[in-house]
């Protein structure tokens, strides 16, 4: 159950739930891959500069050369390798742990999973709604937004997809 869902008011309904867009999750898939990546280059160029060196043979397999290469590079591409799946964790874990939701009286932004971050803007206090979109977000129909409420500042959320039907969801609240 959402965290929005058990903290509704008596005459409180639920209008719209924002989602993560798709394009986030290949994001944090692609952590990974760099560091795949970065960690292969670390060990190619180390390889490299050792047969410049003339410490191994020209024929000697990727295997080999790295068996025999010293353990602080070895640990170097390791770091880089595992930098890469933390990133990967903490993109995945933000977006199970993040909720955004309108309700007829609220916008609700709830973050985390053990320590909650939650925030909450009166539907009646919000002054404006501006929609943040890159060329990829509006080919692939995803955006962050930029809500202004009176006294509170300014909220931008994660991206999320649909957020102009976000936006409109926001104003039909606003009539409501």
């Amino acid at each position: 159950m959402l965290y929005v869902e058990q903290s509704l008011g008596p005459d409180e309904e639920l209008v719209h739930v924002g989602q993560f867009h798709w394009f986030y999750t290949v994001t944090a898939f692609a952590s990974i891959l760099w560091g795949v990546v970065g960690s292969l280059i670390i060990l190619q160029l180390v390889i490299v500069g050792y047969m410049f060196m003339e410490r191994f043979p020209q024929d000697i397999s990727f295997y080999h050369a790295i068996q025999y290469m010293h353990p602080g590079f070895k640990i170097l591409a390791f770091v880089v390798f595992i930098l890469g799946v933390m990133s990967f964790a903490k993109k995945m874990i933000v977006k199970a742990t993040t909720e955004i939701a309108i309700t007829n009286n609220r916008l609700v932004y709830k973050r985390g999973l053990i320590a909650r971050n939650v925030g909450e803007i009166s539907i009646d206090r919000i002054e404006g709604v501006n929609v943040l979109q890159s060329i990829f977000g509006r080919i692939f129909n995803y955006g962050r937004l930029s809500i202004r409420g009176m006294g509170i500042g300014e909220v931008i959320l994660p991206p999320i997809e649909s957020p102009i039907v976000f936006r409109q969801a926001i104003e039909k609240a606003r009539s409501i």
